[in-house]
């Protein structure tokens, strides 16, 4: 089997935009194993062989991989802040996708202004990727402000909704 070394770069800097923490490929002529340690976005080649004929053949360093920074975890809860030094927490998207306030459209909103929440009730859904994700809420209170429409799309940090906390 021929091997590329610009098409293992071009793999390495894919999973380097990933949070793929290893992967091994094997095959009769090599094995390639990649593993991310210390802080996400760093990737180390911990193993790469190749057999030729018997002889074991170490290909010539490759330059850095380039380092990323962490990227939130989708499935982890919004993170709640101050809004602007007041005492509302701000329920901000973890994501980039689509704002549901219902569970489906001929249901009612997980939430209105005025409803008062508790720590772990989920409050919307973000769809990204055919992929429903369940946004809930991290502090008890009530709902002041809902900013997003339904349906609406809606960026990664987009603050959607404001509690105040209590």
């Amino acid at each position: 089997m021929e091997f590329d070394f610009n098409e293992l770069r071009e793999l390495l800097t894919v999973l380097s935009q990933t949070d793929i923490a290893e992967l091994t490929l094997k095959s009769d002529d090599f094995e390639l194993v990649v593993r991310r340690e210390g802080r996400m976005g760093d990737c180390s080649t911990t193993k790469l062989s190749m057999a030729t004929e018997g002889a074991v053949v170490n290909p010539p360093p490759s330059p850095p991989l380039p380092t990323l920074s962490p990227q939130p975890s989708l499935s982890a809860a919004p993170p709640l802040t101050p809004a602007g030094g007041s005492r509302l927490a701000e329920v901000v998207s973890p994501m980039v996708g689509t704002f549901y306030r219902a569970p489906a459209p001929d249901e009612p909103p997980f939430v209105d202004t005025g409803d008062r929440i508790r720590v772990g009730q989920t409050v919307c859904i973000i769809e990204a990727m055919k992929l429903m994700n369940e946004i809930e809420a991290e502090v008890a209170g009530e709902i002041v402000e809902i900013l997003v429409q339904n349906g609406e799309p809606v960026e990664y940090g987009q603050v959607l909704m404001r509690v105040n906390p209590g």
